[in-house]
C-alpha cells in the first residue's frame, strides 16, 4: 500500500514555472508506476505523464509535452513535476497516482491517490 501527499501549487503568472512534488509512504514504493492527472473545473480528470518504475520510460500527455518534465526518486520516495511557460489552460488541481501497469493513461488504472493540489495560472 502507498500513501501519497502532494504540495507545490499556488498561483503563478501565465509563462511562469511551478514544480510539484509528491511524497510517498510505504517500503514498495518503487514496484509502482507513479502518474500525475490533472482535473480542472466541470472537465474529466486529464492524464497527464506517467514514470515507470525506475523512470526508464516516462510518457507526456499531448498537451504538456515538451513543457512539463517529471522524475521520481525510489531512495527518497519522491516523485516531481517541473512545469515550465505555464498559461491559463493549465489551472487545475495536480493529483499524484501510483499503479501497476505502466502504459494506461486512464484514471482507474491507479490504484493510489493523493489529496491534490491547486495550481492557478492568472495575472
Amino acid at each position: 500500500q502507498v500513501q501519497l501527499v502532494e504540495s507545490g501549487g499556488g498561483l503563478v503568472q501565465p509563462g511562469g514555472s511551478l514544480t510539484l512534488s509528491c511524497a510517498a509512504s510505504g517500503r514498495e514504493f518503487s514496484t509502482y508506476i507513479v502518474a500525475w492527472f490533472r482535473q480542472a473545473p466541470g472537465k474529466e480528470r486529464e492524464f497527464v505523464v506517467m514514470i515507470s518504475r525506475h523512470a526508464g520510460d516516462i510518457e507526456y500527455g499531448a498537451s504538456v509535452k515538451g513543457r512539463f518534465t517529471a522524475s521520481r526518486d525510489n531512495d527518497e520516495n519522491m516523485v516531481y513535476l517541473h512545469m515550465n511557460s505555464l498559461n491559463p489552460d493549465d489551472t487545475a488541481i495536480y493529483y499524484c497516482a501510483a499503479g501497476k501497469y505502466y502504459g494506461d493513461t486512464r484514471p482507474n488504472a491507479y490504484d493510489y491517490w493523493g489529496q491534490g493540489t491547486q495550481v492557478t495560472v492568472s495575472s
